[in-house]
């Protein structure tokens, strides 16, 4: 004979349990879900207001500084117009000192046994035209005026030959070149 044992009392205090365990795990859970999704919006509310907080702070100095960039806009002006009233002096002493810094120079440059007739000047460019004893003494000529700082692109234009005196055929020659300051050449430099 065989013995039976009714189970299903026990079958179904035990899904009982189970279900009770199950709710209760949820509920904590969501308990849990609840109290951190509470925490970070604490936090993100106390992130907003320092932020706005820090905006207001922020607008405050700007307009508090703002005289003062005004003040130093002025400030810029005005050294900005003062550089540029000194640069003008500074390029009218320049013009008034080189036309006869390119003469002093264009008489030490010159060789003996050679005459300069003409000087003729238009903005940087100067062409010389003169009379030499022979082609000789003007290539010394060019290469004294391709040594100086006053002087750049040296060129020989044309050479002819010339009336004749006491027996000696002159020499014509034309020269251009471009004249510039030495102040400008070593401020270019720099």
């Amino acid at each position: 004979m065989m013995m039976e044992i009714n189970l299903l009392p026990h079958r179904e205090a035990r899904r009982a349990a189970d279900l009770r365990e199950t709710i209760a795990v949820l509920v904590l859970g969501l308990v849990v879900v609840g109290g951190g999704i509470f925490f970070i919006h604490k936090r993100v509310q106390s992130d907003l207001a320092n932020a706005k907080a820090s905006v207001v702070q922020l607008e405050a100095d700007i307009e508090r500084y703002e005289s003062q960039q005004q003040l130093v806009n002025k400030f810029k002006s005005q050294k900005q117009q003062l550089q540029s009233k000194l640069d003008v002096i500074d390029g009218l002493e320049q013009a008034r000192n080189g036309p006869v810094r390119i003469l002093d120079e264009l008489s030490n440059k010159v060789p003996d046994r050679l005459w300069l007739t003409v000087i003729e000047t238009k903005g940087k460019g100067i062409k010389l035209e003169g009379q030499s004893l022979d082609t000789g003494v003007v290539a010394d000529f060019l290469r004294g005026l391709n040594a100086s700082p006053f002087f750049k692109n040296v060129d020989l234009d044309r050479t002819s030959g010339g009336k004749v005196v006491a027996g000696v055929r002159l020499v014509n020659f034309v020269i251009r070149a471009d004249m510039q300051s030495p102040v400008e050449q070593t401020a270019a430099a720099s």
